[in-house]
């Protein structure tokens, strides 16, 4: 049954979609045939009951975005990354390196992961002074008297759009292409070939990172492989036409009472809003930096104090070396790299004398 907190959580995960979008858009990938990746999203989100949505994620775009050279270039990058994930996913090789990694070190890089959210919301803070600071105090008092992550997302949104209003305070929208629909003509050079190698680490990382937070908040069992194989279709058919890369988002969706239809309506409103092409005068509605508060909660609260326990509770000292390892990279660079650098710690730490 559809309660209003399934659809004020959705709200709040496009609106946060939203302000990603800006940032594809200055890469040059068109909104129109992004909506075909959400049109898969719900399909396989409905078909396996997963609560793990589709959207505009910063750091596969920023990653594709200036791998590649020229837009051309940057669509090859990501259709190829899309059907790389989607046969990795396929074969199951995602649960092998799952099982490798073992439970401590996943729940350290998922640390990792909380600790980028709250620097990426801190970074938009400095920033967006004004707008990202009161979206991220907002947020956290929100959070506090409601325990609600929907409110905690949608009510300092809204409250940062009025206080640009009444500040004038503008979001400029630049984008290099045309928004339509076109067969895209791939490119094989070596910078695509390190491009999509790079985009699919960062995705593995990902995928299994945000599997996992959603997990822990929807309480629903989450396939990374499943994940795998609808982010990677999204992306490489909205590429195919000329879209942007559309990843697994950590979402205030997987906390509503009923997850799996909080994810959909999360990408019904953003299929919508790109087909009828009305997405830049919503954006002109929204100043950057209002989405820095939901980022900050989903870290702090939601992520960093469950999966700090799991890490680190009865470690032995190699595995707690290795969850620290693991985190700190993650931190730093990016989940995929975080998780191989607390495996590699794991397996030399007795033999040097670190255990």
């Amino acid at each position: 049954m559809l309660v209003l907190e399934d659809i004020i959580c959705g709200i709040s995960g496009a609106l946060n979609s939203i302000n990603q979008s800006v940032m594809a858009m200055s890469f040059g990938f068109a909104m129109l045939p992004s909506a075909l990746a959400y049109l898969v999203g719900i399909l396989f989100c409905v078909i396996f009951r997963s609560a793990l949505p589709l959207s505009f994620q910063a750091e596969t775009i920023i990653m594709a975005g200036s791998m590649g050279r020229d837009r051309r270039e940057r669509l090859t990058i990501v259709f190829c990354a899309g059907l790389g994930m989607a046969l990795l996913g396929g074969i199951g090789l995602l649960d092998d390196i799952i099982a490798l990694a073992g439970d401590n070190i996943i729940s350290a890089m998922m640390c990792g992961v909380g600790i980028m959210l709250c620097r990426l919301a801190f970074d938009m803070g400095k920033r967006h002074r004004i707008i990202g600071w009161l979206s991220i105090g907002t947020s956290i008092i929100m959070y506090l008297l409601t325990q609600n992550i929907g409110y905690a997302s949608l009510v300092p949104i809204i409250l940062c759009a009025v206080a640009a209003r009444v500040l004038k305070i503008e979001t400029e929208v630049k984008m290099e292409t045309g928004d339509r629909f076109q067969l895209q003509k791939p490119i094989f050079n070596f910078t695509v070939v390190r491009g999509v190698l790079a985009v699919m680490c960062l995705t593995i990382g990902g995928n299994i990172a945000a599997s996992g937070i959603t997990s822990g908040m929807s309480g629903l069992e989450t396939d990374v492989n499943i994940v795998s194989v609808y982010s990677g279709l999204a992306d490489a058919l909205s590429s195919m036409f000329g879209g942007s890369p559309i990843s697994v988002v950590i979402s205030p969706s997987a906390a509503a009472p009923h997850p799996v239809v909080s994810a959909v309506i999360l990408m019904a409103i953003m299929m919508v809003i790109l087909l009828s092409r009305q997405l830049p005068k919503i954006i002109r509605l929204l100043p950057e930096g209002s989405v820095a508060g939901v980022l900050f909660v989903l870290g702090s609260f939601m992520t960093l104090p469950e999966n700090l326990s799991i890490a680190f509770s009865g470690a032995a000292p190699g595995d707690a070396l290795a969850c620290s390892v693991t985190l700190a990279v993650t931190a730093v660079c990016d989940p995929f790299v975080g998780m191989i650098a607390g495996m590699v710690v794991r397996v030399i730490a007795a033999p040097l004398g670190l255990a």
